[in-house]
Order: C-alpha cells, then structure tokens, then sequence
C-alpha cells in the first residue's frame, strides 16, 4: 500500500511538470520572445550598415494615435498591459525631454553660421498645437530646397524609405549635405565601439571624408534588458533611439570647438524595425588614459584647458548650465589634439530643486566617492550644482593626473594652486580658465624661463642643414617612443635641455612646431652619423 501511494504521488508530480513544460513551449508568442534577441543581434552585424536611401527625415517614430489610445485604455488590467504602459510612459517622457531642448533654440552672435533646425513633422501629433504652427510654415520652406535636390539624386530609386536629409554648414567643417544618401557606399568600415546604447563604427564617404556612424546597439544592454523586460522590439528601439536623438539636438544646439561636430543623420526601415537611425559625426580618437600619461606635459596641458573651455562653454550655454551626469574619460575623444566631448545622450540643464532657502543640507548634497559637498539652495534650485559637478569631475578625472606631472619647475606652483582650488571647490569655472589661460600665456610666450639663472658649461658647433641618424636614446615624456623628442622655445632652452641629460652630446632642430609654436627637437648620445637634411640645424658639444 505505502509503495502504491509512492507511485501514484510520483506519477502525478511527472505528469504536473510535463503539462507546465508543454505550456511553457506552446504558449503564443514565446518563441517569437526567445530567438528575437539573436534575430536583432545577427541583423545588426549584418545589415545595419548596409541600408540605404536617398535622403532622411530626423524624427522620433509614430506616436500612439486615438484609435490606438482607446484601444489600450479599452484592454483590462493585466500584467502585459501594465508592462506596456509603463514602456510608453518612458518613451514619452524622452520626448518631452527632446521638445524641450528644441523649444530653447540657440541664438548666435556673429557667428555668421546658417544652419537649419533638425527636421520635425514626426513630432507633429505629440506636441502642442501652438509650438506646431508656430514652425510648421518654416519647416515646409526648409525642405523645399532640399526636395528639389532630393528628386535629382540617382539614389532616389531606392526600395528602402526615408525623407528629408538634415545638413549645417558650420565653421569648422563643410561637408555640405550628408545623409541616407551619403552612407549608401561607405568604405572602410570599422567597428570601433559600443556602451549601454550605442555602436560606433568609423567609415570614409566619397573616399575622403573619415567620418563616425552612431546607431542603436540591438544588441546592448538597454535593448536586450528592455525586450527580456516589456517584449517589444520596436517600442525598446523607439525608447533607446530618443537617445541618439537627444544627442543629435543639443549637436546642433550647443556648437562649440570642444563637443564633437554633428554632420547628419539618416532614417530608414530595416526588415525587423521601423525608422532606424544613424547618426554621422566627426570622428575623433578615444582617450588611453595611460597612453596620456606618457605623453608630453605640453599635450597633456592643452587637453585640460581644451576640457576647461567646453566647461566654461556649458555653465553659460545658451540652454544654461549643462552638466555631464556620465562624465568618465570614454566620453571624450581626440581631434587633432583637441579634446571632445562625444557622448551628450546623458547630458541635462535642469539642476536640482530644493524645498526652500531653510531646506535641509542634504537636498543639494553632491556626493563623490572621496568627498562630499553641499551647495546653497537659492530660488527653488541648488546654486551651480551643475557647473560644480563639471568641475570636480574634471579634477578627480583630468586634472590630478594630466596637469603637474613633468611641468615646467617654473609653472608647478601655479598649476599646483590651480589642482588644489578646483578639488575643494574653492573656485568656479570662470576663475579656473583665467588661471589656465594665465597658464598657456606663461608656456607661449617663454615667461617661464626669466626665473632661470642656469650657465652653460659646454660650447655647441651649429650645422646647418644637417641631422644626425641613429645615437638616440630614450627620455620621459617624448614625442617619439624611440628615442628623446621634446619641445623647447630656443636653443637656450635646448643646450639647458640637454645638459641635464647624461647621455645627451647633441641635438637637432627640427622644422616641426607644436600646437603652442614650440619647436622639437631630438636630443643624441653623439654625432657619428650625420647626414644632409634641409631645414634642420644640428648642435653638437665641441671636443666631442
């Protein structure tokens, strides 16, 4: 009897988890859930760069029509539809946050730069009726031109769909118009990288133009946490793209030689998501933070003061004070020695409320993981917050590693003072870009050395047109990983140079400049293998 009861219980269990099992593979839409993840993944590697069109249309994805509204207000409560309406709560509310940036347009002045406003007839049915009329006549005078040599592009033919391109013309680079049509033939197609969003690749239009293409990561974290969360890809793709598209707007919105420069943008549909969006960048170089520490204090500097203009930029924007909530060295690259910021998908201008003037500390604290501050509440809104997170993250990231290390013994105090103030937070950003300013101004013009009193006590034999092959030897930090490369004012900062140099029994004068107008010059163990070389001066110690 007690055997028969074992297996009855038994055979009820087995039968119990098979039903589940069997549920669990049939029910509607699982499979569909499963394979998605892998489907977008392979589709991405595969095609996402390969999609093309004559022209685009920067806009945010079809809103929730009436019908559509009605119809979910209509659906009974369950856990489905709670997880939906929570989706398109978040998509909405990066919406607003987008009309908002694009209701602050910047004003320029003589600047002379003509650019157009990033299409937006796709926003026309969630924004208020007002802010639509307003620019819906301007937006249709824009695109006319813009129509009209659309129709005449070969491109035209495409399958794939996609509208109006957007364009600028800025004064930093004229690259015309740039759109579907200018990423349909890409070469040289090159992953670079990817973060919680986005993935960048670097490509080359016309065969000369290198530019960085942005788009969703159907593969990254915020799509694939997003669709195991609410299933849907498209509504996931739609709520992921408000960030390329918030980026794109402050692009346009916040110029300036220090944020990357925005060329344009392409829409299109692929087989799985509607309106996907590319965006096309200058291309930068990504900051190795231990490649900088290698380089020369004069490269070192000018990205710290490079940082300190973008600062200086955002607390007084023509949006207002602009903070960077993700502020890490992988959100800045490099252009021709010039510091960057790339990434503006987590950027804000609204600084935090607090209760009232009597509010408690803790409502304007900014906390950091070695110190705290707590900043005045004035008016509503906790004082600088925004510029003062900018500014401390730019000391404990930038400042304490890249501005005293190898620095002129003669500028060491000042930039010293400039390090301590910012990590207290004694100063704000106006009075750090004086002081680096004042710094740069030092460095030029050669201020520096006047304190010096050094006699030299060896003579040098002047050889023009003259350089020296091989004897190099290494020193800390040089332009060339080889050898020992520095930049110097003069030759008497070059014989002072060397002399402080063991091995140094020559140097070269090079007919190359810094950014600064400091001229390099290699240093050499000895002058055994000279050889002509136009434009160069060679130093070599007599007697040697």
């Amino acid at each position: 009897m007690k055997r028969r009861k074992i297996m009855v219980a038994a055979g009820f269990c087995l039968s119990f988890f098979l039903g589940t099992l069997m549920n669990l593979l049939f029910i509607p839409g699982f499979e569909h859930h499963q394979n998605h993840g892998d489907r977008l993944r392979s589709y991405h590697h595969g095609r996402q760069h390969q999609r093309v069109a004559d022209n685009a249309q920067l806009h945010v994805g079809d809103p929730l029509t009436a019908a559509v509204a009605a119809e979910v207000n209509s659906r009974p409560a369950t856990s489905d539809w709670k997880r939906q309406r929570e989706l398109q709560m978040q998509i909405r509310e990066r919406l607003e946050e987008v009309l908002r940036y694009r209701q602050r347009q910047a004003h320029w002045p003589a600047t002379g730069d003509a650019f157009r406003p990033l299409e937006r007839r796709r926003l026309m049915d969630l924004e208020p009726g007002s802010y639509w009329e307003l620019n819906k006549a301007k937006d249709r005078r824009d695109n006319r031109h813009i129509n009209a040599q659309s129709r005449q592009s070969p491109a035209g033919s495409n399958s794939a769909k996609a509208q109006n391109v957007f364009w600028m013309n800025t004064v930093r680079v004229d690259t015309g118009q740039l759109g579907c049509h200018s990423i349909a033939n890409v070469t040289n197609i090159q992953y670079l990288g990817s973060g919680y969003t986005k993935a960048v690749y670097k490509a080359t239009i016309n065969s000369s133009l290198s530019v960085a293409l942005k788009s969703v990561d159907f593969g990254g974290h915020d799509m694939d946490n997003c669709i195991k969360k609410y299933g849907s890809a498209n509504d996931c793709y739609r709520l992921a793209s408000f960030k390329i598209v918030k980026e794109m707007t402050l692009m346009e919105q916040l110029q300036h030689p220090n944020i990357l420069q925005l060329y344009g943008y392409c829409y299109q549909d692929s087989n799985d998501i509607r309106d996907t969006v590319t965006a096309i960048t200058e291309l930068g170089n990504p900051l190795e933070m231990i490649q900088l520490l290698q380089t020369p204090w004069e490269e070192r500097f000018r990205i710290c003061l490079s940082l300190v203009r973008l600062l200086h930029f955002l607390a007084h924007s023509p949006l207002g004070p602009v903070t960077l909530l993700d502020f890490r060295p992988r959100q800045f690259v490099l252009v021709g020695g010039e510091l960057k910021v790339t990434d503006l998908d987590d950027a804000s201008v609204e600084e935090t409320p607090c209760g009232s003037p009597h509010a408690a500390p803790a409502d304007c604290l900014m906390e950091f993981p070695a110190r705290n501050f707590t900043l005045p509440c004035i008016r509503g809104r906790c004082q600088g917050i925004n510029e003062k997170r900018n500014l401390y993250n730019a000391y404990r990231f930038f400042f304490t590693y890249l501005l005293p290390h190898s620095a002129p013994p003669a500028l060491r105090p000042l930039l010293d003072k400039i390090v301590n103030s910012t990590g207290e937070l004694a100063w704000g950003i106006d009075e750090t870009q004086v002081h680096l300013e004042k710094v740069l101004h030092l460095y030029k013009n050669g201020l520096y050395l006047q304190n010096t009193s050094q006699t030299h006590t060896s003579e040098y034999k002047r050889l023009v047109d003259t350089s020296i092959s091989g004897d190099n030897y290494r020193c800390w930090p040089s332009y060339q990983h080889d050898g020992c490369t520095l930049s110097v004012l003069s030759v008497r900062e070059a014989i002072g140079v060397c002399e402080s140099h063991a091995q140094c029994q020559a140097f070269i004068l090079t007919n190359q400049t810094t950014w600064t107008g400091h001229q390099l010059v290699q240093f050499k163990t000895g002058s055994s293998h000279l050889s002509p070389s136009k434009g160069r001066l060679a130093y070599v110690r007599a007697g040697r």
